[in-house]
């Protein structure tokens, strides 16, 4: 791969700041473009090219795609399951973003295209019942996603689509399911349940205040994937033959009282669960079918979440540490 460029759209964020540092590993040249400015991004890495830039622009996005073989598309505005019912006409906004890069990347003669969407283009039907069967990639038809940012994604594939189809685009697509692990938000209310889960453990503990906030009622499920499975899954679906979306995450259901658990496992501490039954939980079960990846790819995300918990847990530690010390801090719910 020495001297192929690769722009990574959304590369200041939580994956693409990790992706950024893989490709560099990998021997791309990378351009790294992000809307935040740089003191905002998870990651800055000296070795890429780093652009401040709104990809929602289209002349932004012809000049991130000049040039370059690959594009992966990560940019977009989400969060948790709070951000995501509260902010449905910000999240339909990232359209213009992807519409954007699929058009710059035709002009400027694109090789590969990667578009991440997400397990939040499911049919809501198929996702009522915490004891869930794992949804297949067919699932997100007849549609029915996650109002805003779950409509945005599937039409965005759409588009994916269309561009291979009509314009021989080589695009690819995976749907991530729940993506976490260092380097990530775990404060402010765009954190997701892993990170919230490790940072209001740990500040039960520290301030010795042993009481914990639960949205819901703790027994919906869902499946977590750790970065590095999702950094490999990329490469892999990027540079296949596979034209369809592919589910991108672990098979390890568990529900977030069990996640819990495994948390205050790591702190030698038991809370008390004082469960929010108003606060947004988004669907009862979730859970990802890794038939298809496995048949095409011979391969499918393997860190258990014990061991991808671990490195989060510990990593969340010592950012709430470096920053809030032992006291009492005020933070997101």
């Amino acid at each position: 791969m020495s001297g192929k460029l690769a722009v990574v759209g959304g590369g200041g964020g939580f994956i693409g700041g990790h992706l950024v540092a893989k490709l560099l590993s990998e021997g791309f040249r990378v351009r790294c473009v992000d809307i935040k400015s740089q003191d905002q991004w998870y990651q800055v890495h000296a070795d890429a090219e780093n652009v401040v830039g709104d990809l929602k622009d289209k002349q932004t996005c012809l000049e991130a795609c000049d040039g370059v073989d690959e594009v992966y598309q990560l940019a977009a505005d989400m969060g948790g399951m709070g951000f995501i019912e509260n902010n449905k006409a910000l999240c339909m906004l990232s359209v213009l973003t992807t519409t954007h890069m699929l058009m710059a990347a035709k002009e400027k003669g694109v090789d590969k295209f990667f578009y991440s969407s997400s397990a939040c283009v499911y049919n809501a039907d198929k996702q009522t019942d915490a004891a869930v069967t794992a949804l297949v990639e067919a699932d997100a038809y007849p549609a029915m996603p996650e109002d805003g940012y779950g409509w945005e994604k599937l039409f965005s594939e759409r588009m994916c689509r269309h561009f291979r189809e009509d314009f021989g685009l080589h695009t690819r697509i995976a749907r991530f399911h729940n993506v976490y692990g260092p380097e990530g938000t775990w404060e402010g209310g765009r954190e997701k349940a892993p990170a919230a889960i490790c940072r209001k453990v740990i500040q039960a503990k520290l301030t010795g205040d042993h009481n914990i906030e639960i949205w819901g009622d703790g027994e919906q499920t869902r499946s977590f994937m750790y970065i590095d499975d999702c950094l490999n899954g990329i490469n892999k679906i990027t540079h296949s033959d596979i034209l369809e979306p592919l589910n991108l995450g672990s098979s390890e259901l568990v529900s977030i009282n069990q996640l819990v658990d495994i948390v205050e496992g790591f702190a030698d501490i038991k809370l008390n669960r004082n469960y929010k039954l108003d606060a947004p939980k988004g669907v009862r079960g979730r859970n990802s079918d890794n038939t298809l990846i496995q048949q095409y790819l011979g391969w499918e995300p393997s860190i258990t979440l014990l061991d991808g918990m671990r490195k989060t847990y510990d990593w969340i530690l010592g950012e709430y540490q470096a920053k809030y010390g032992n006291k009492p801090a005020v933070v997101s719910a």
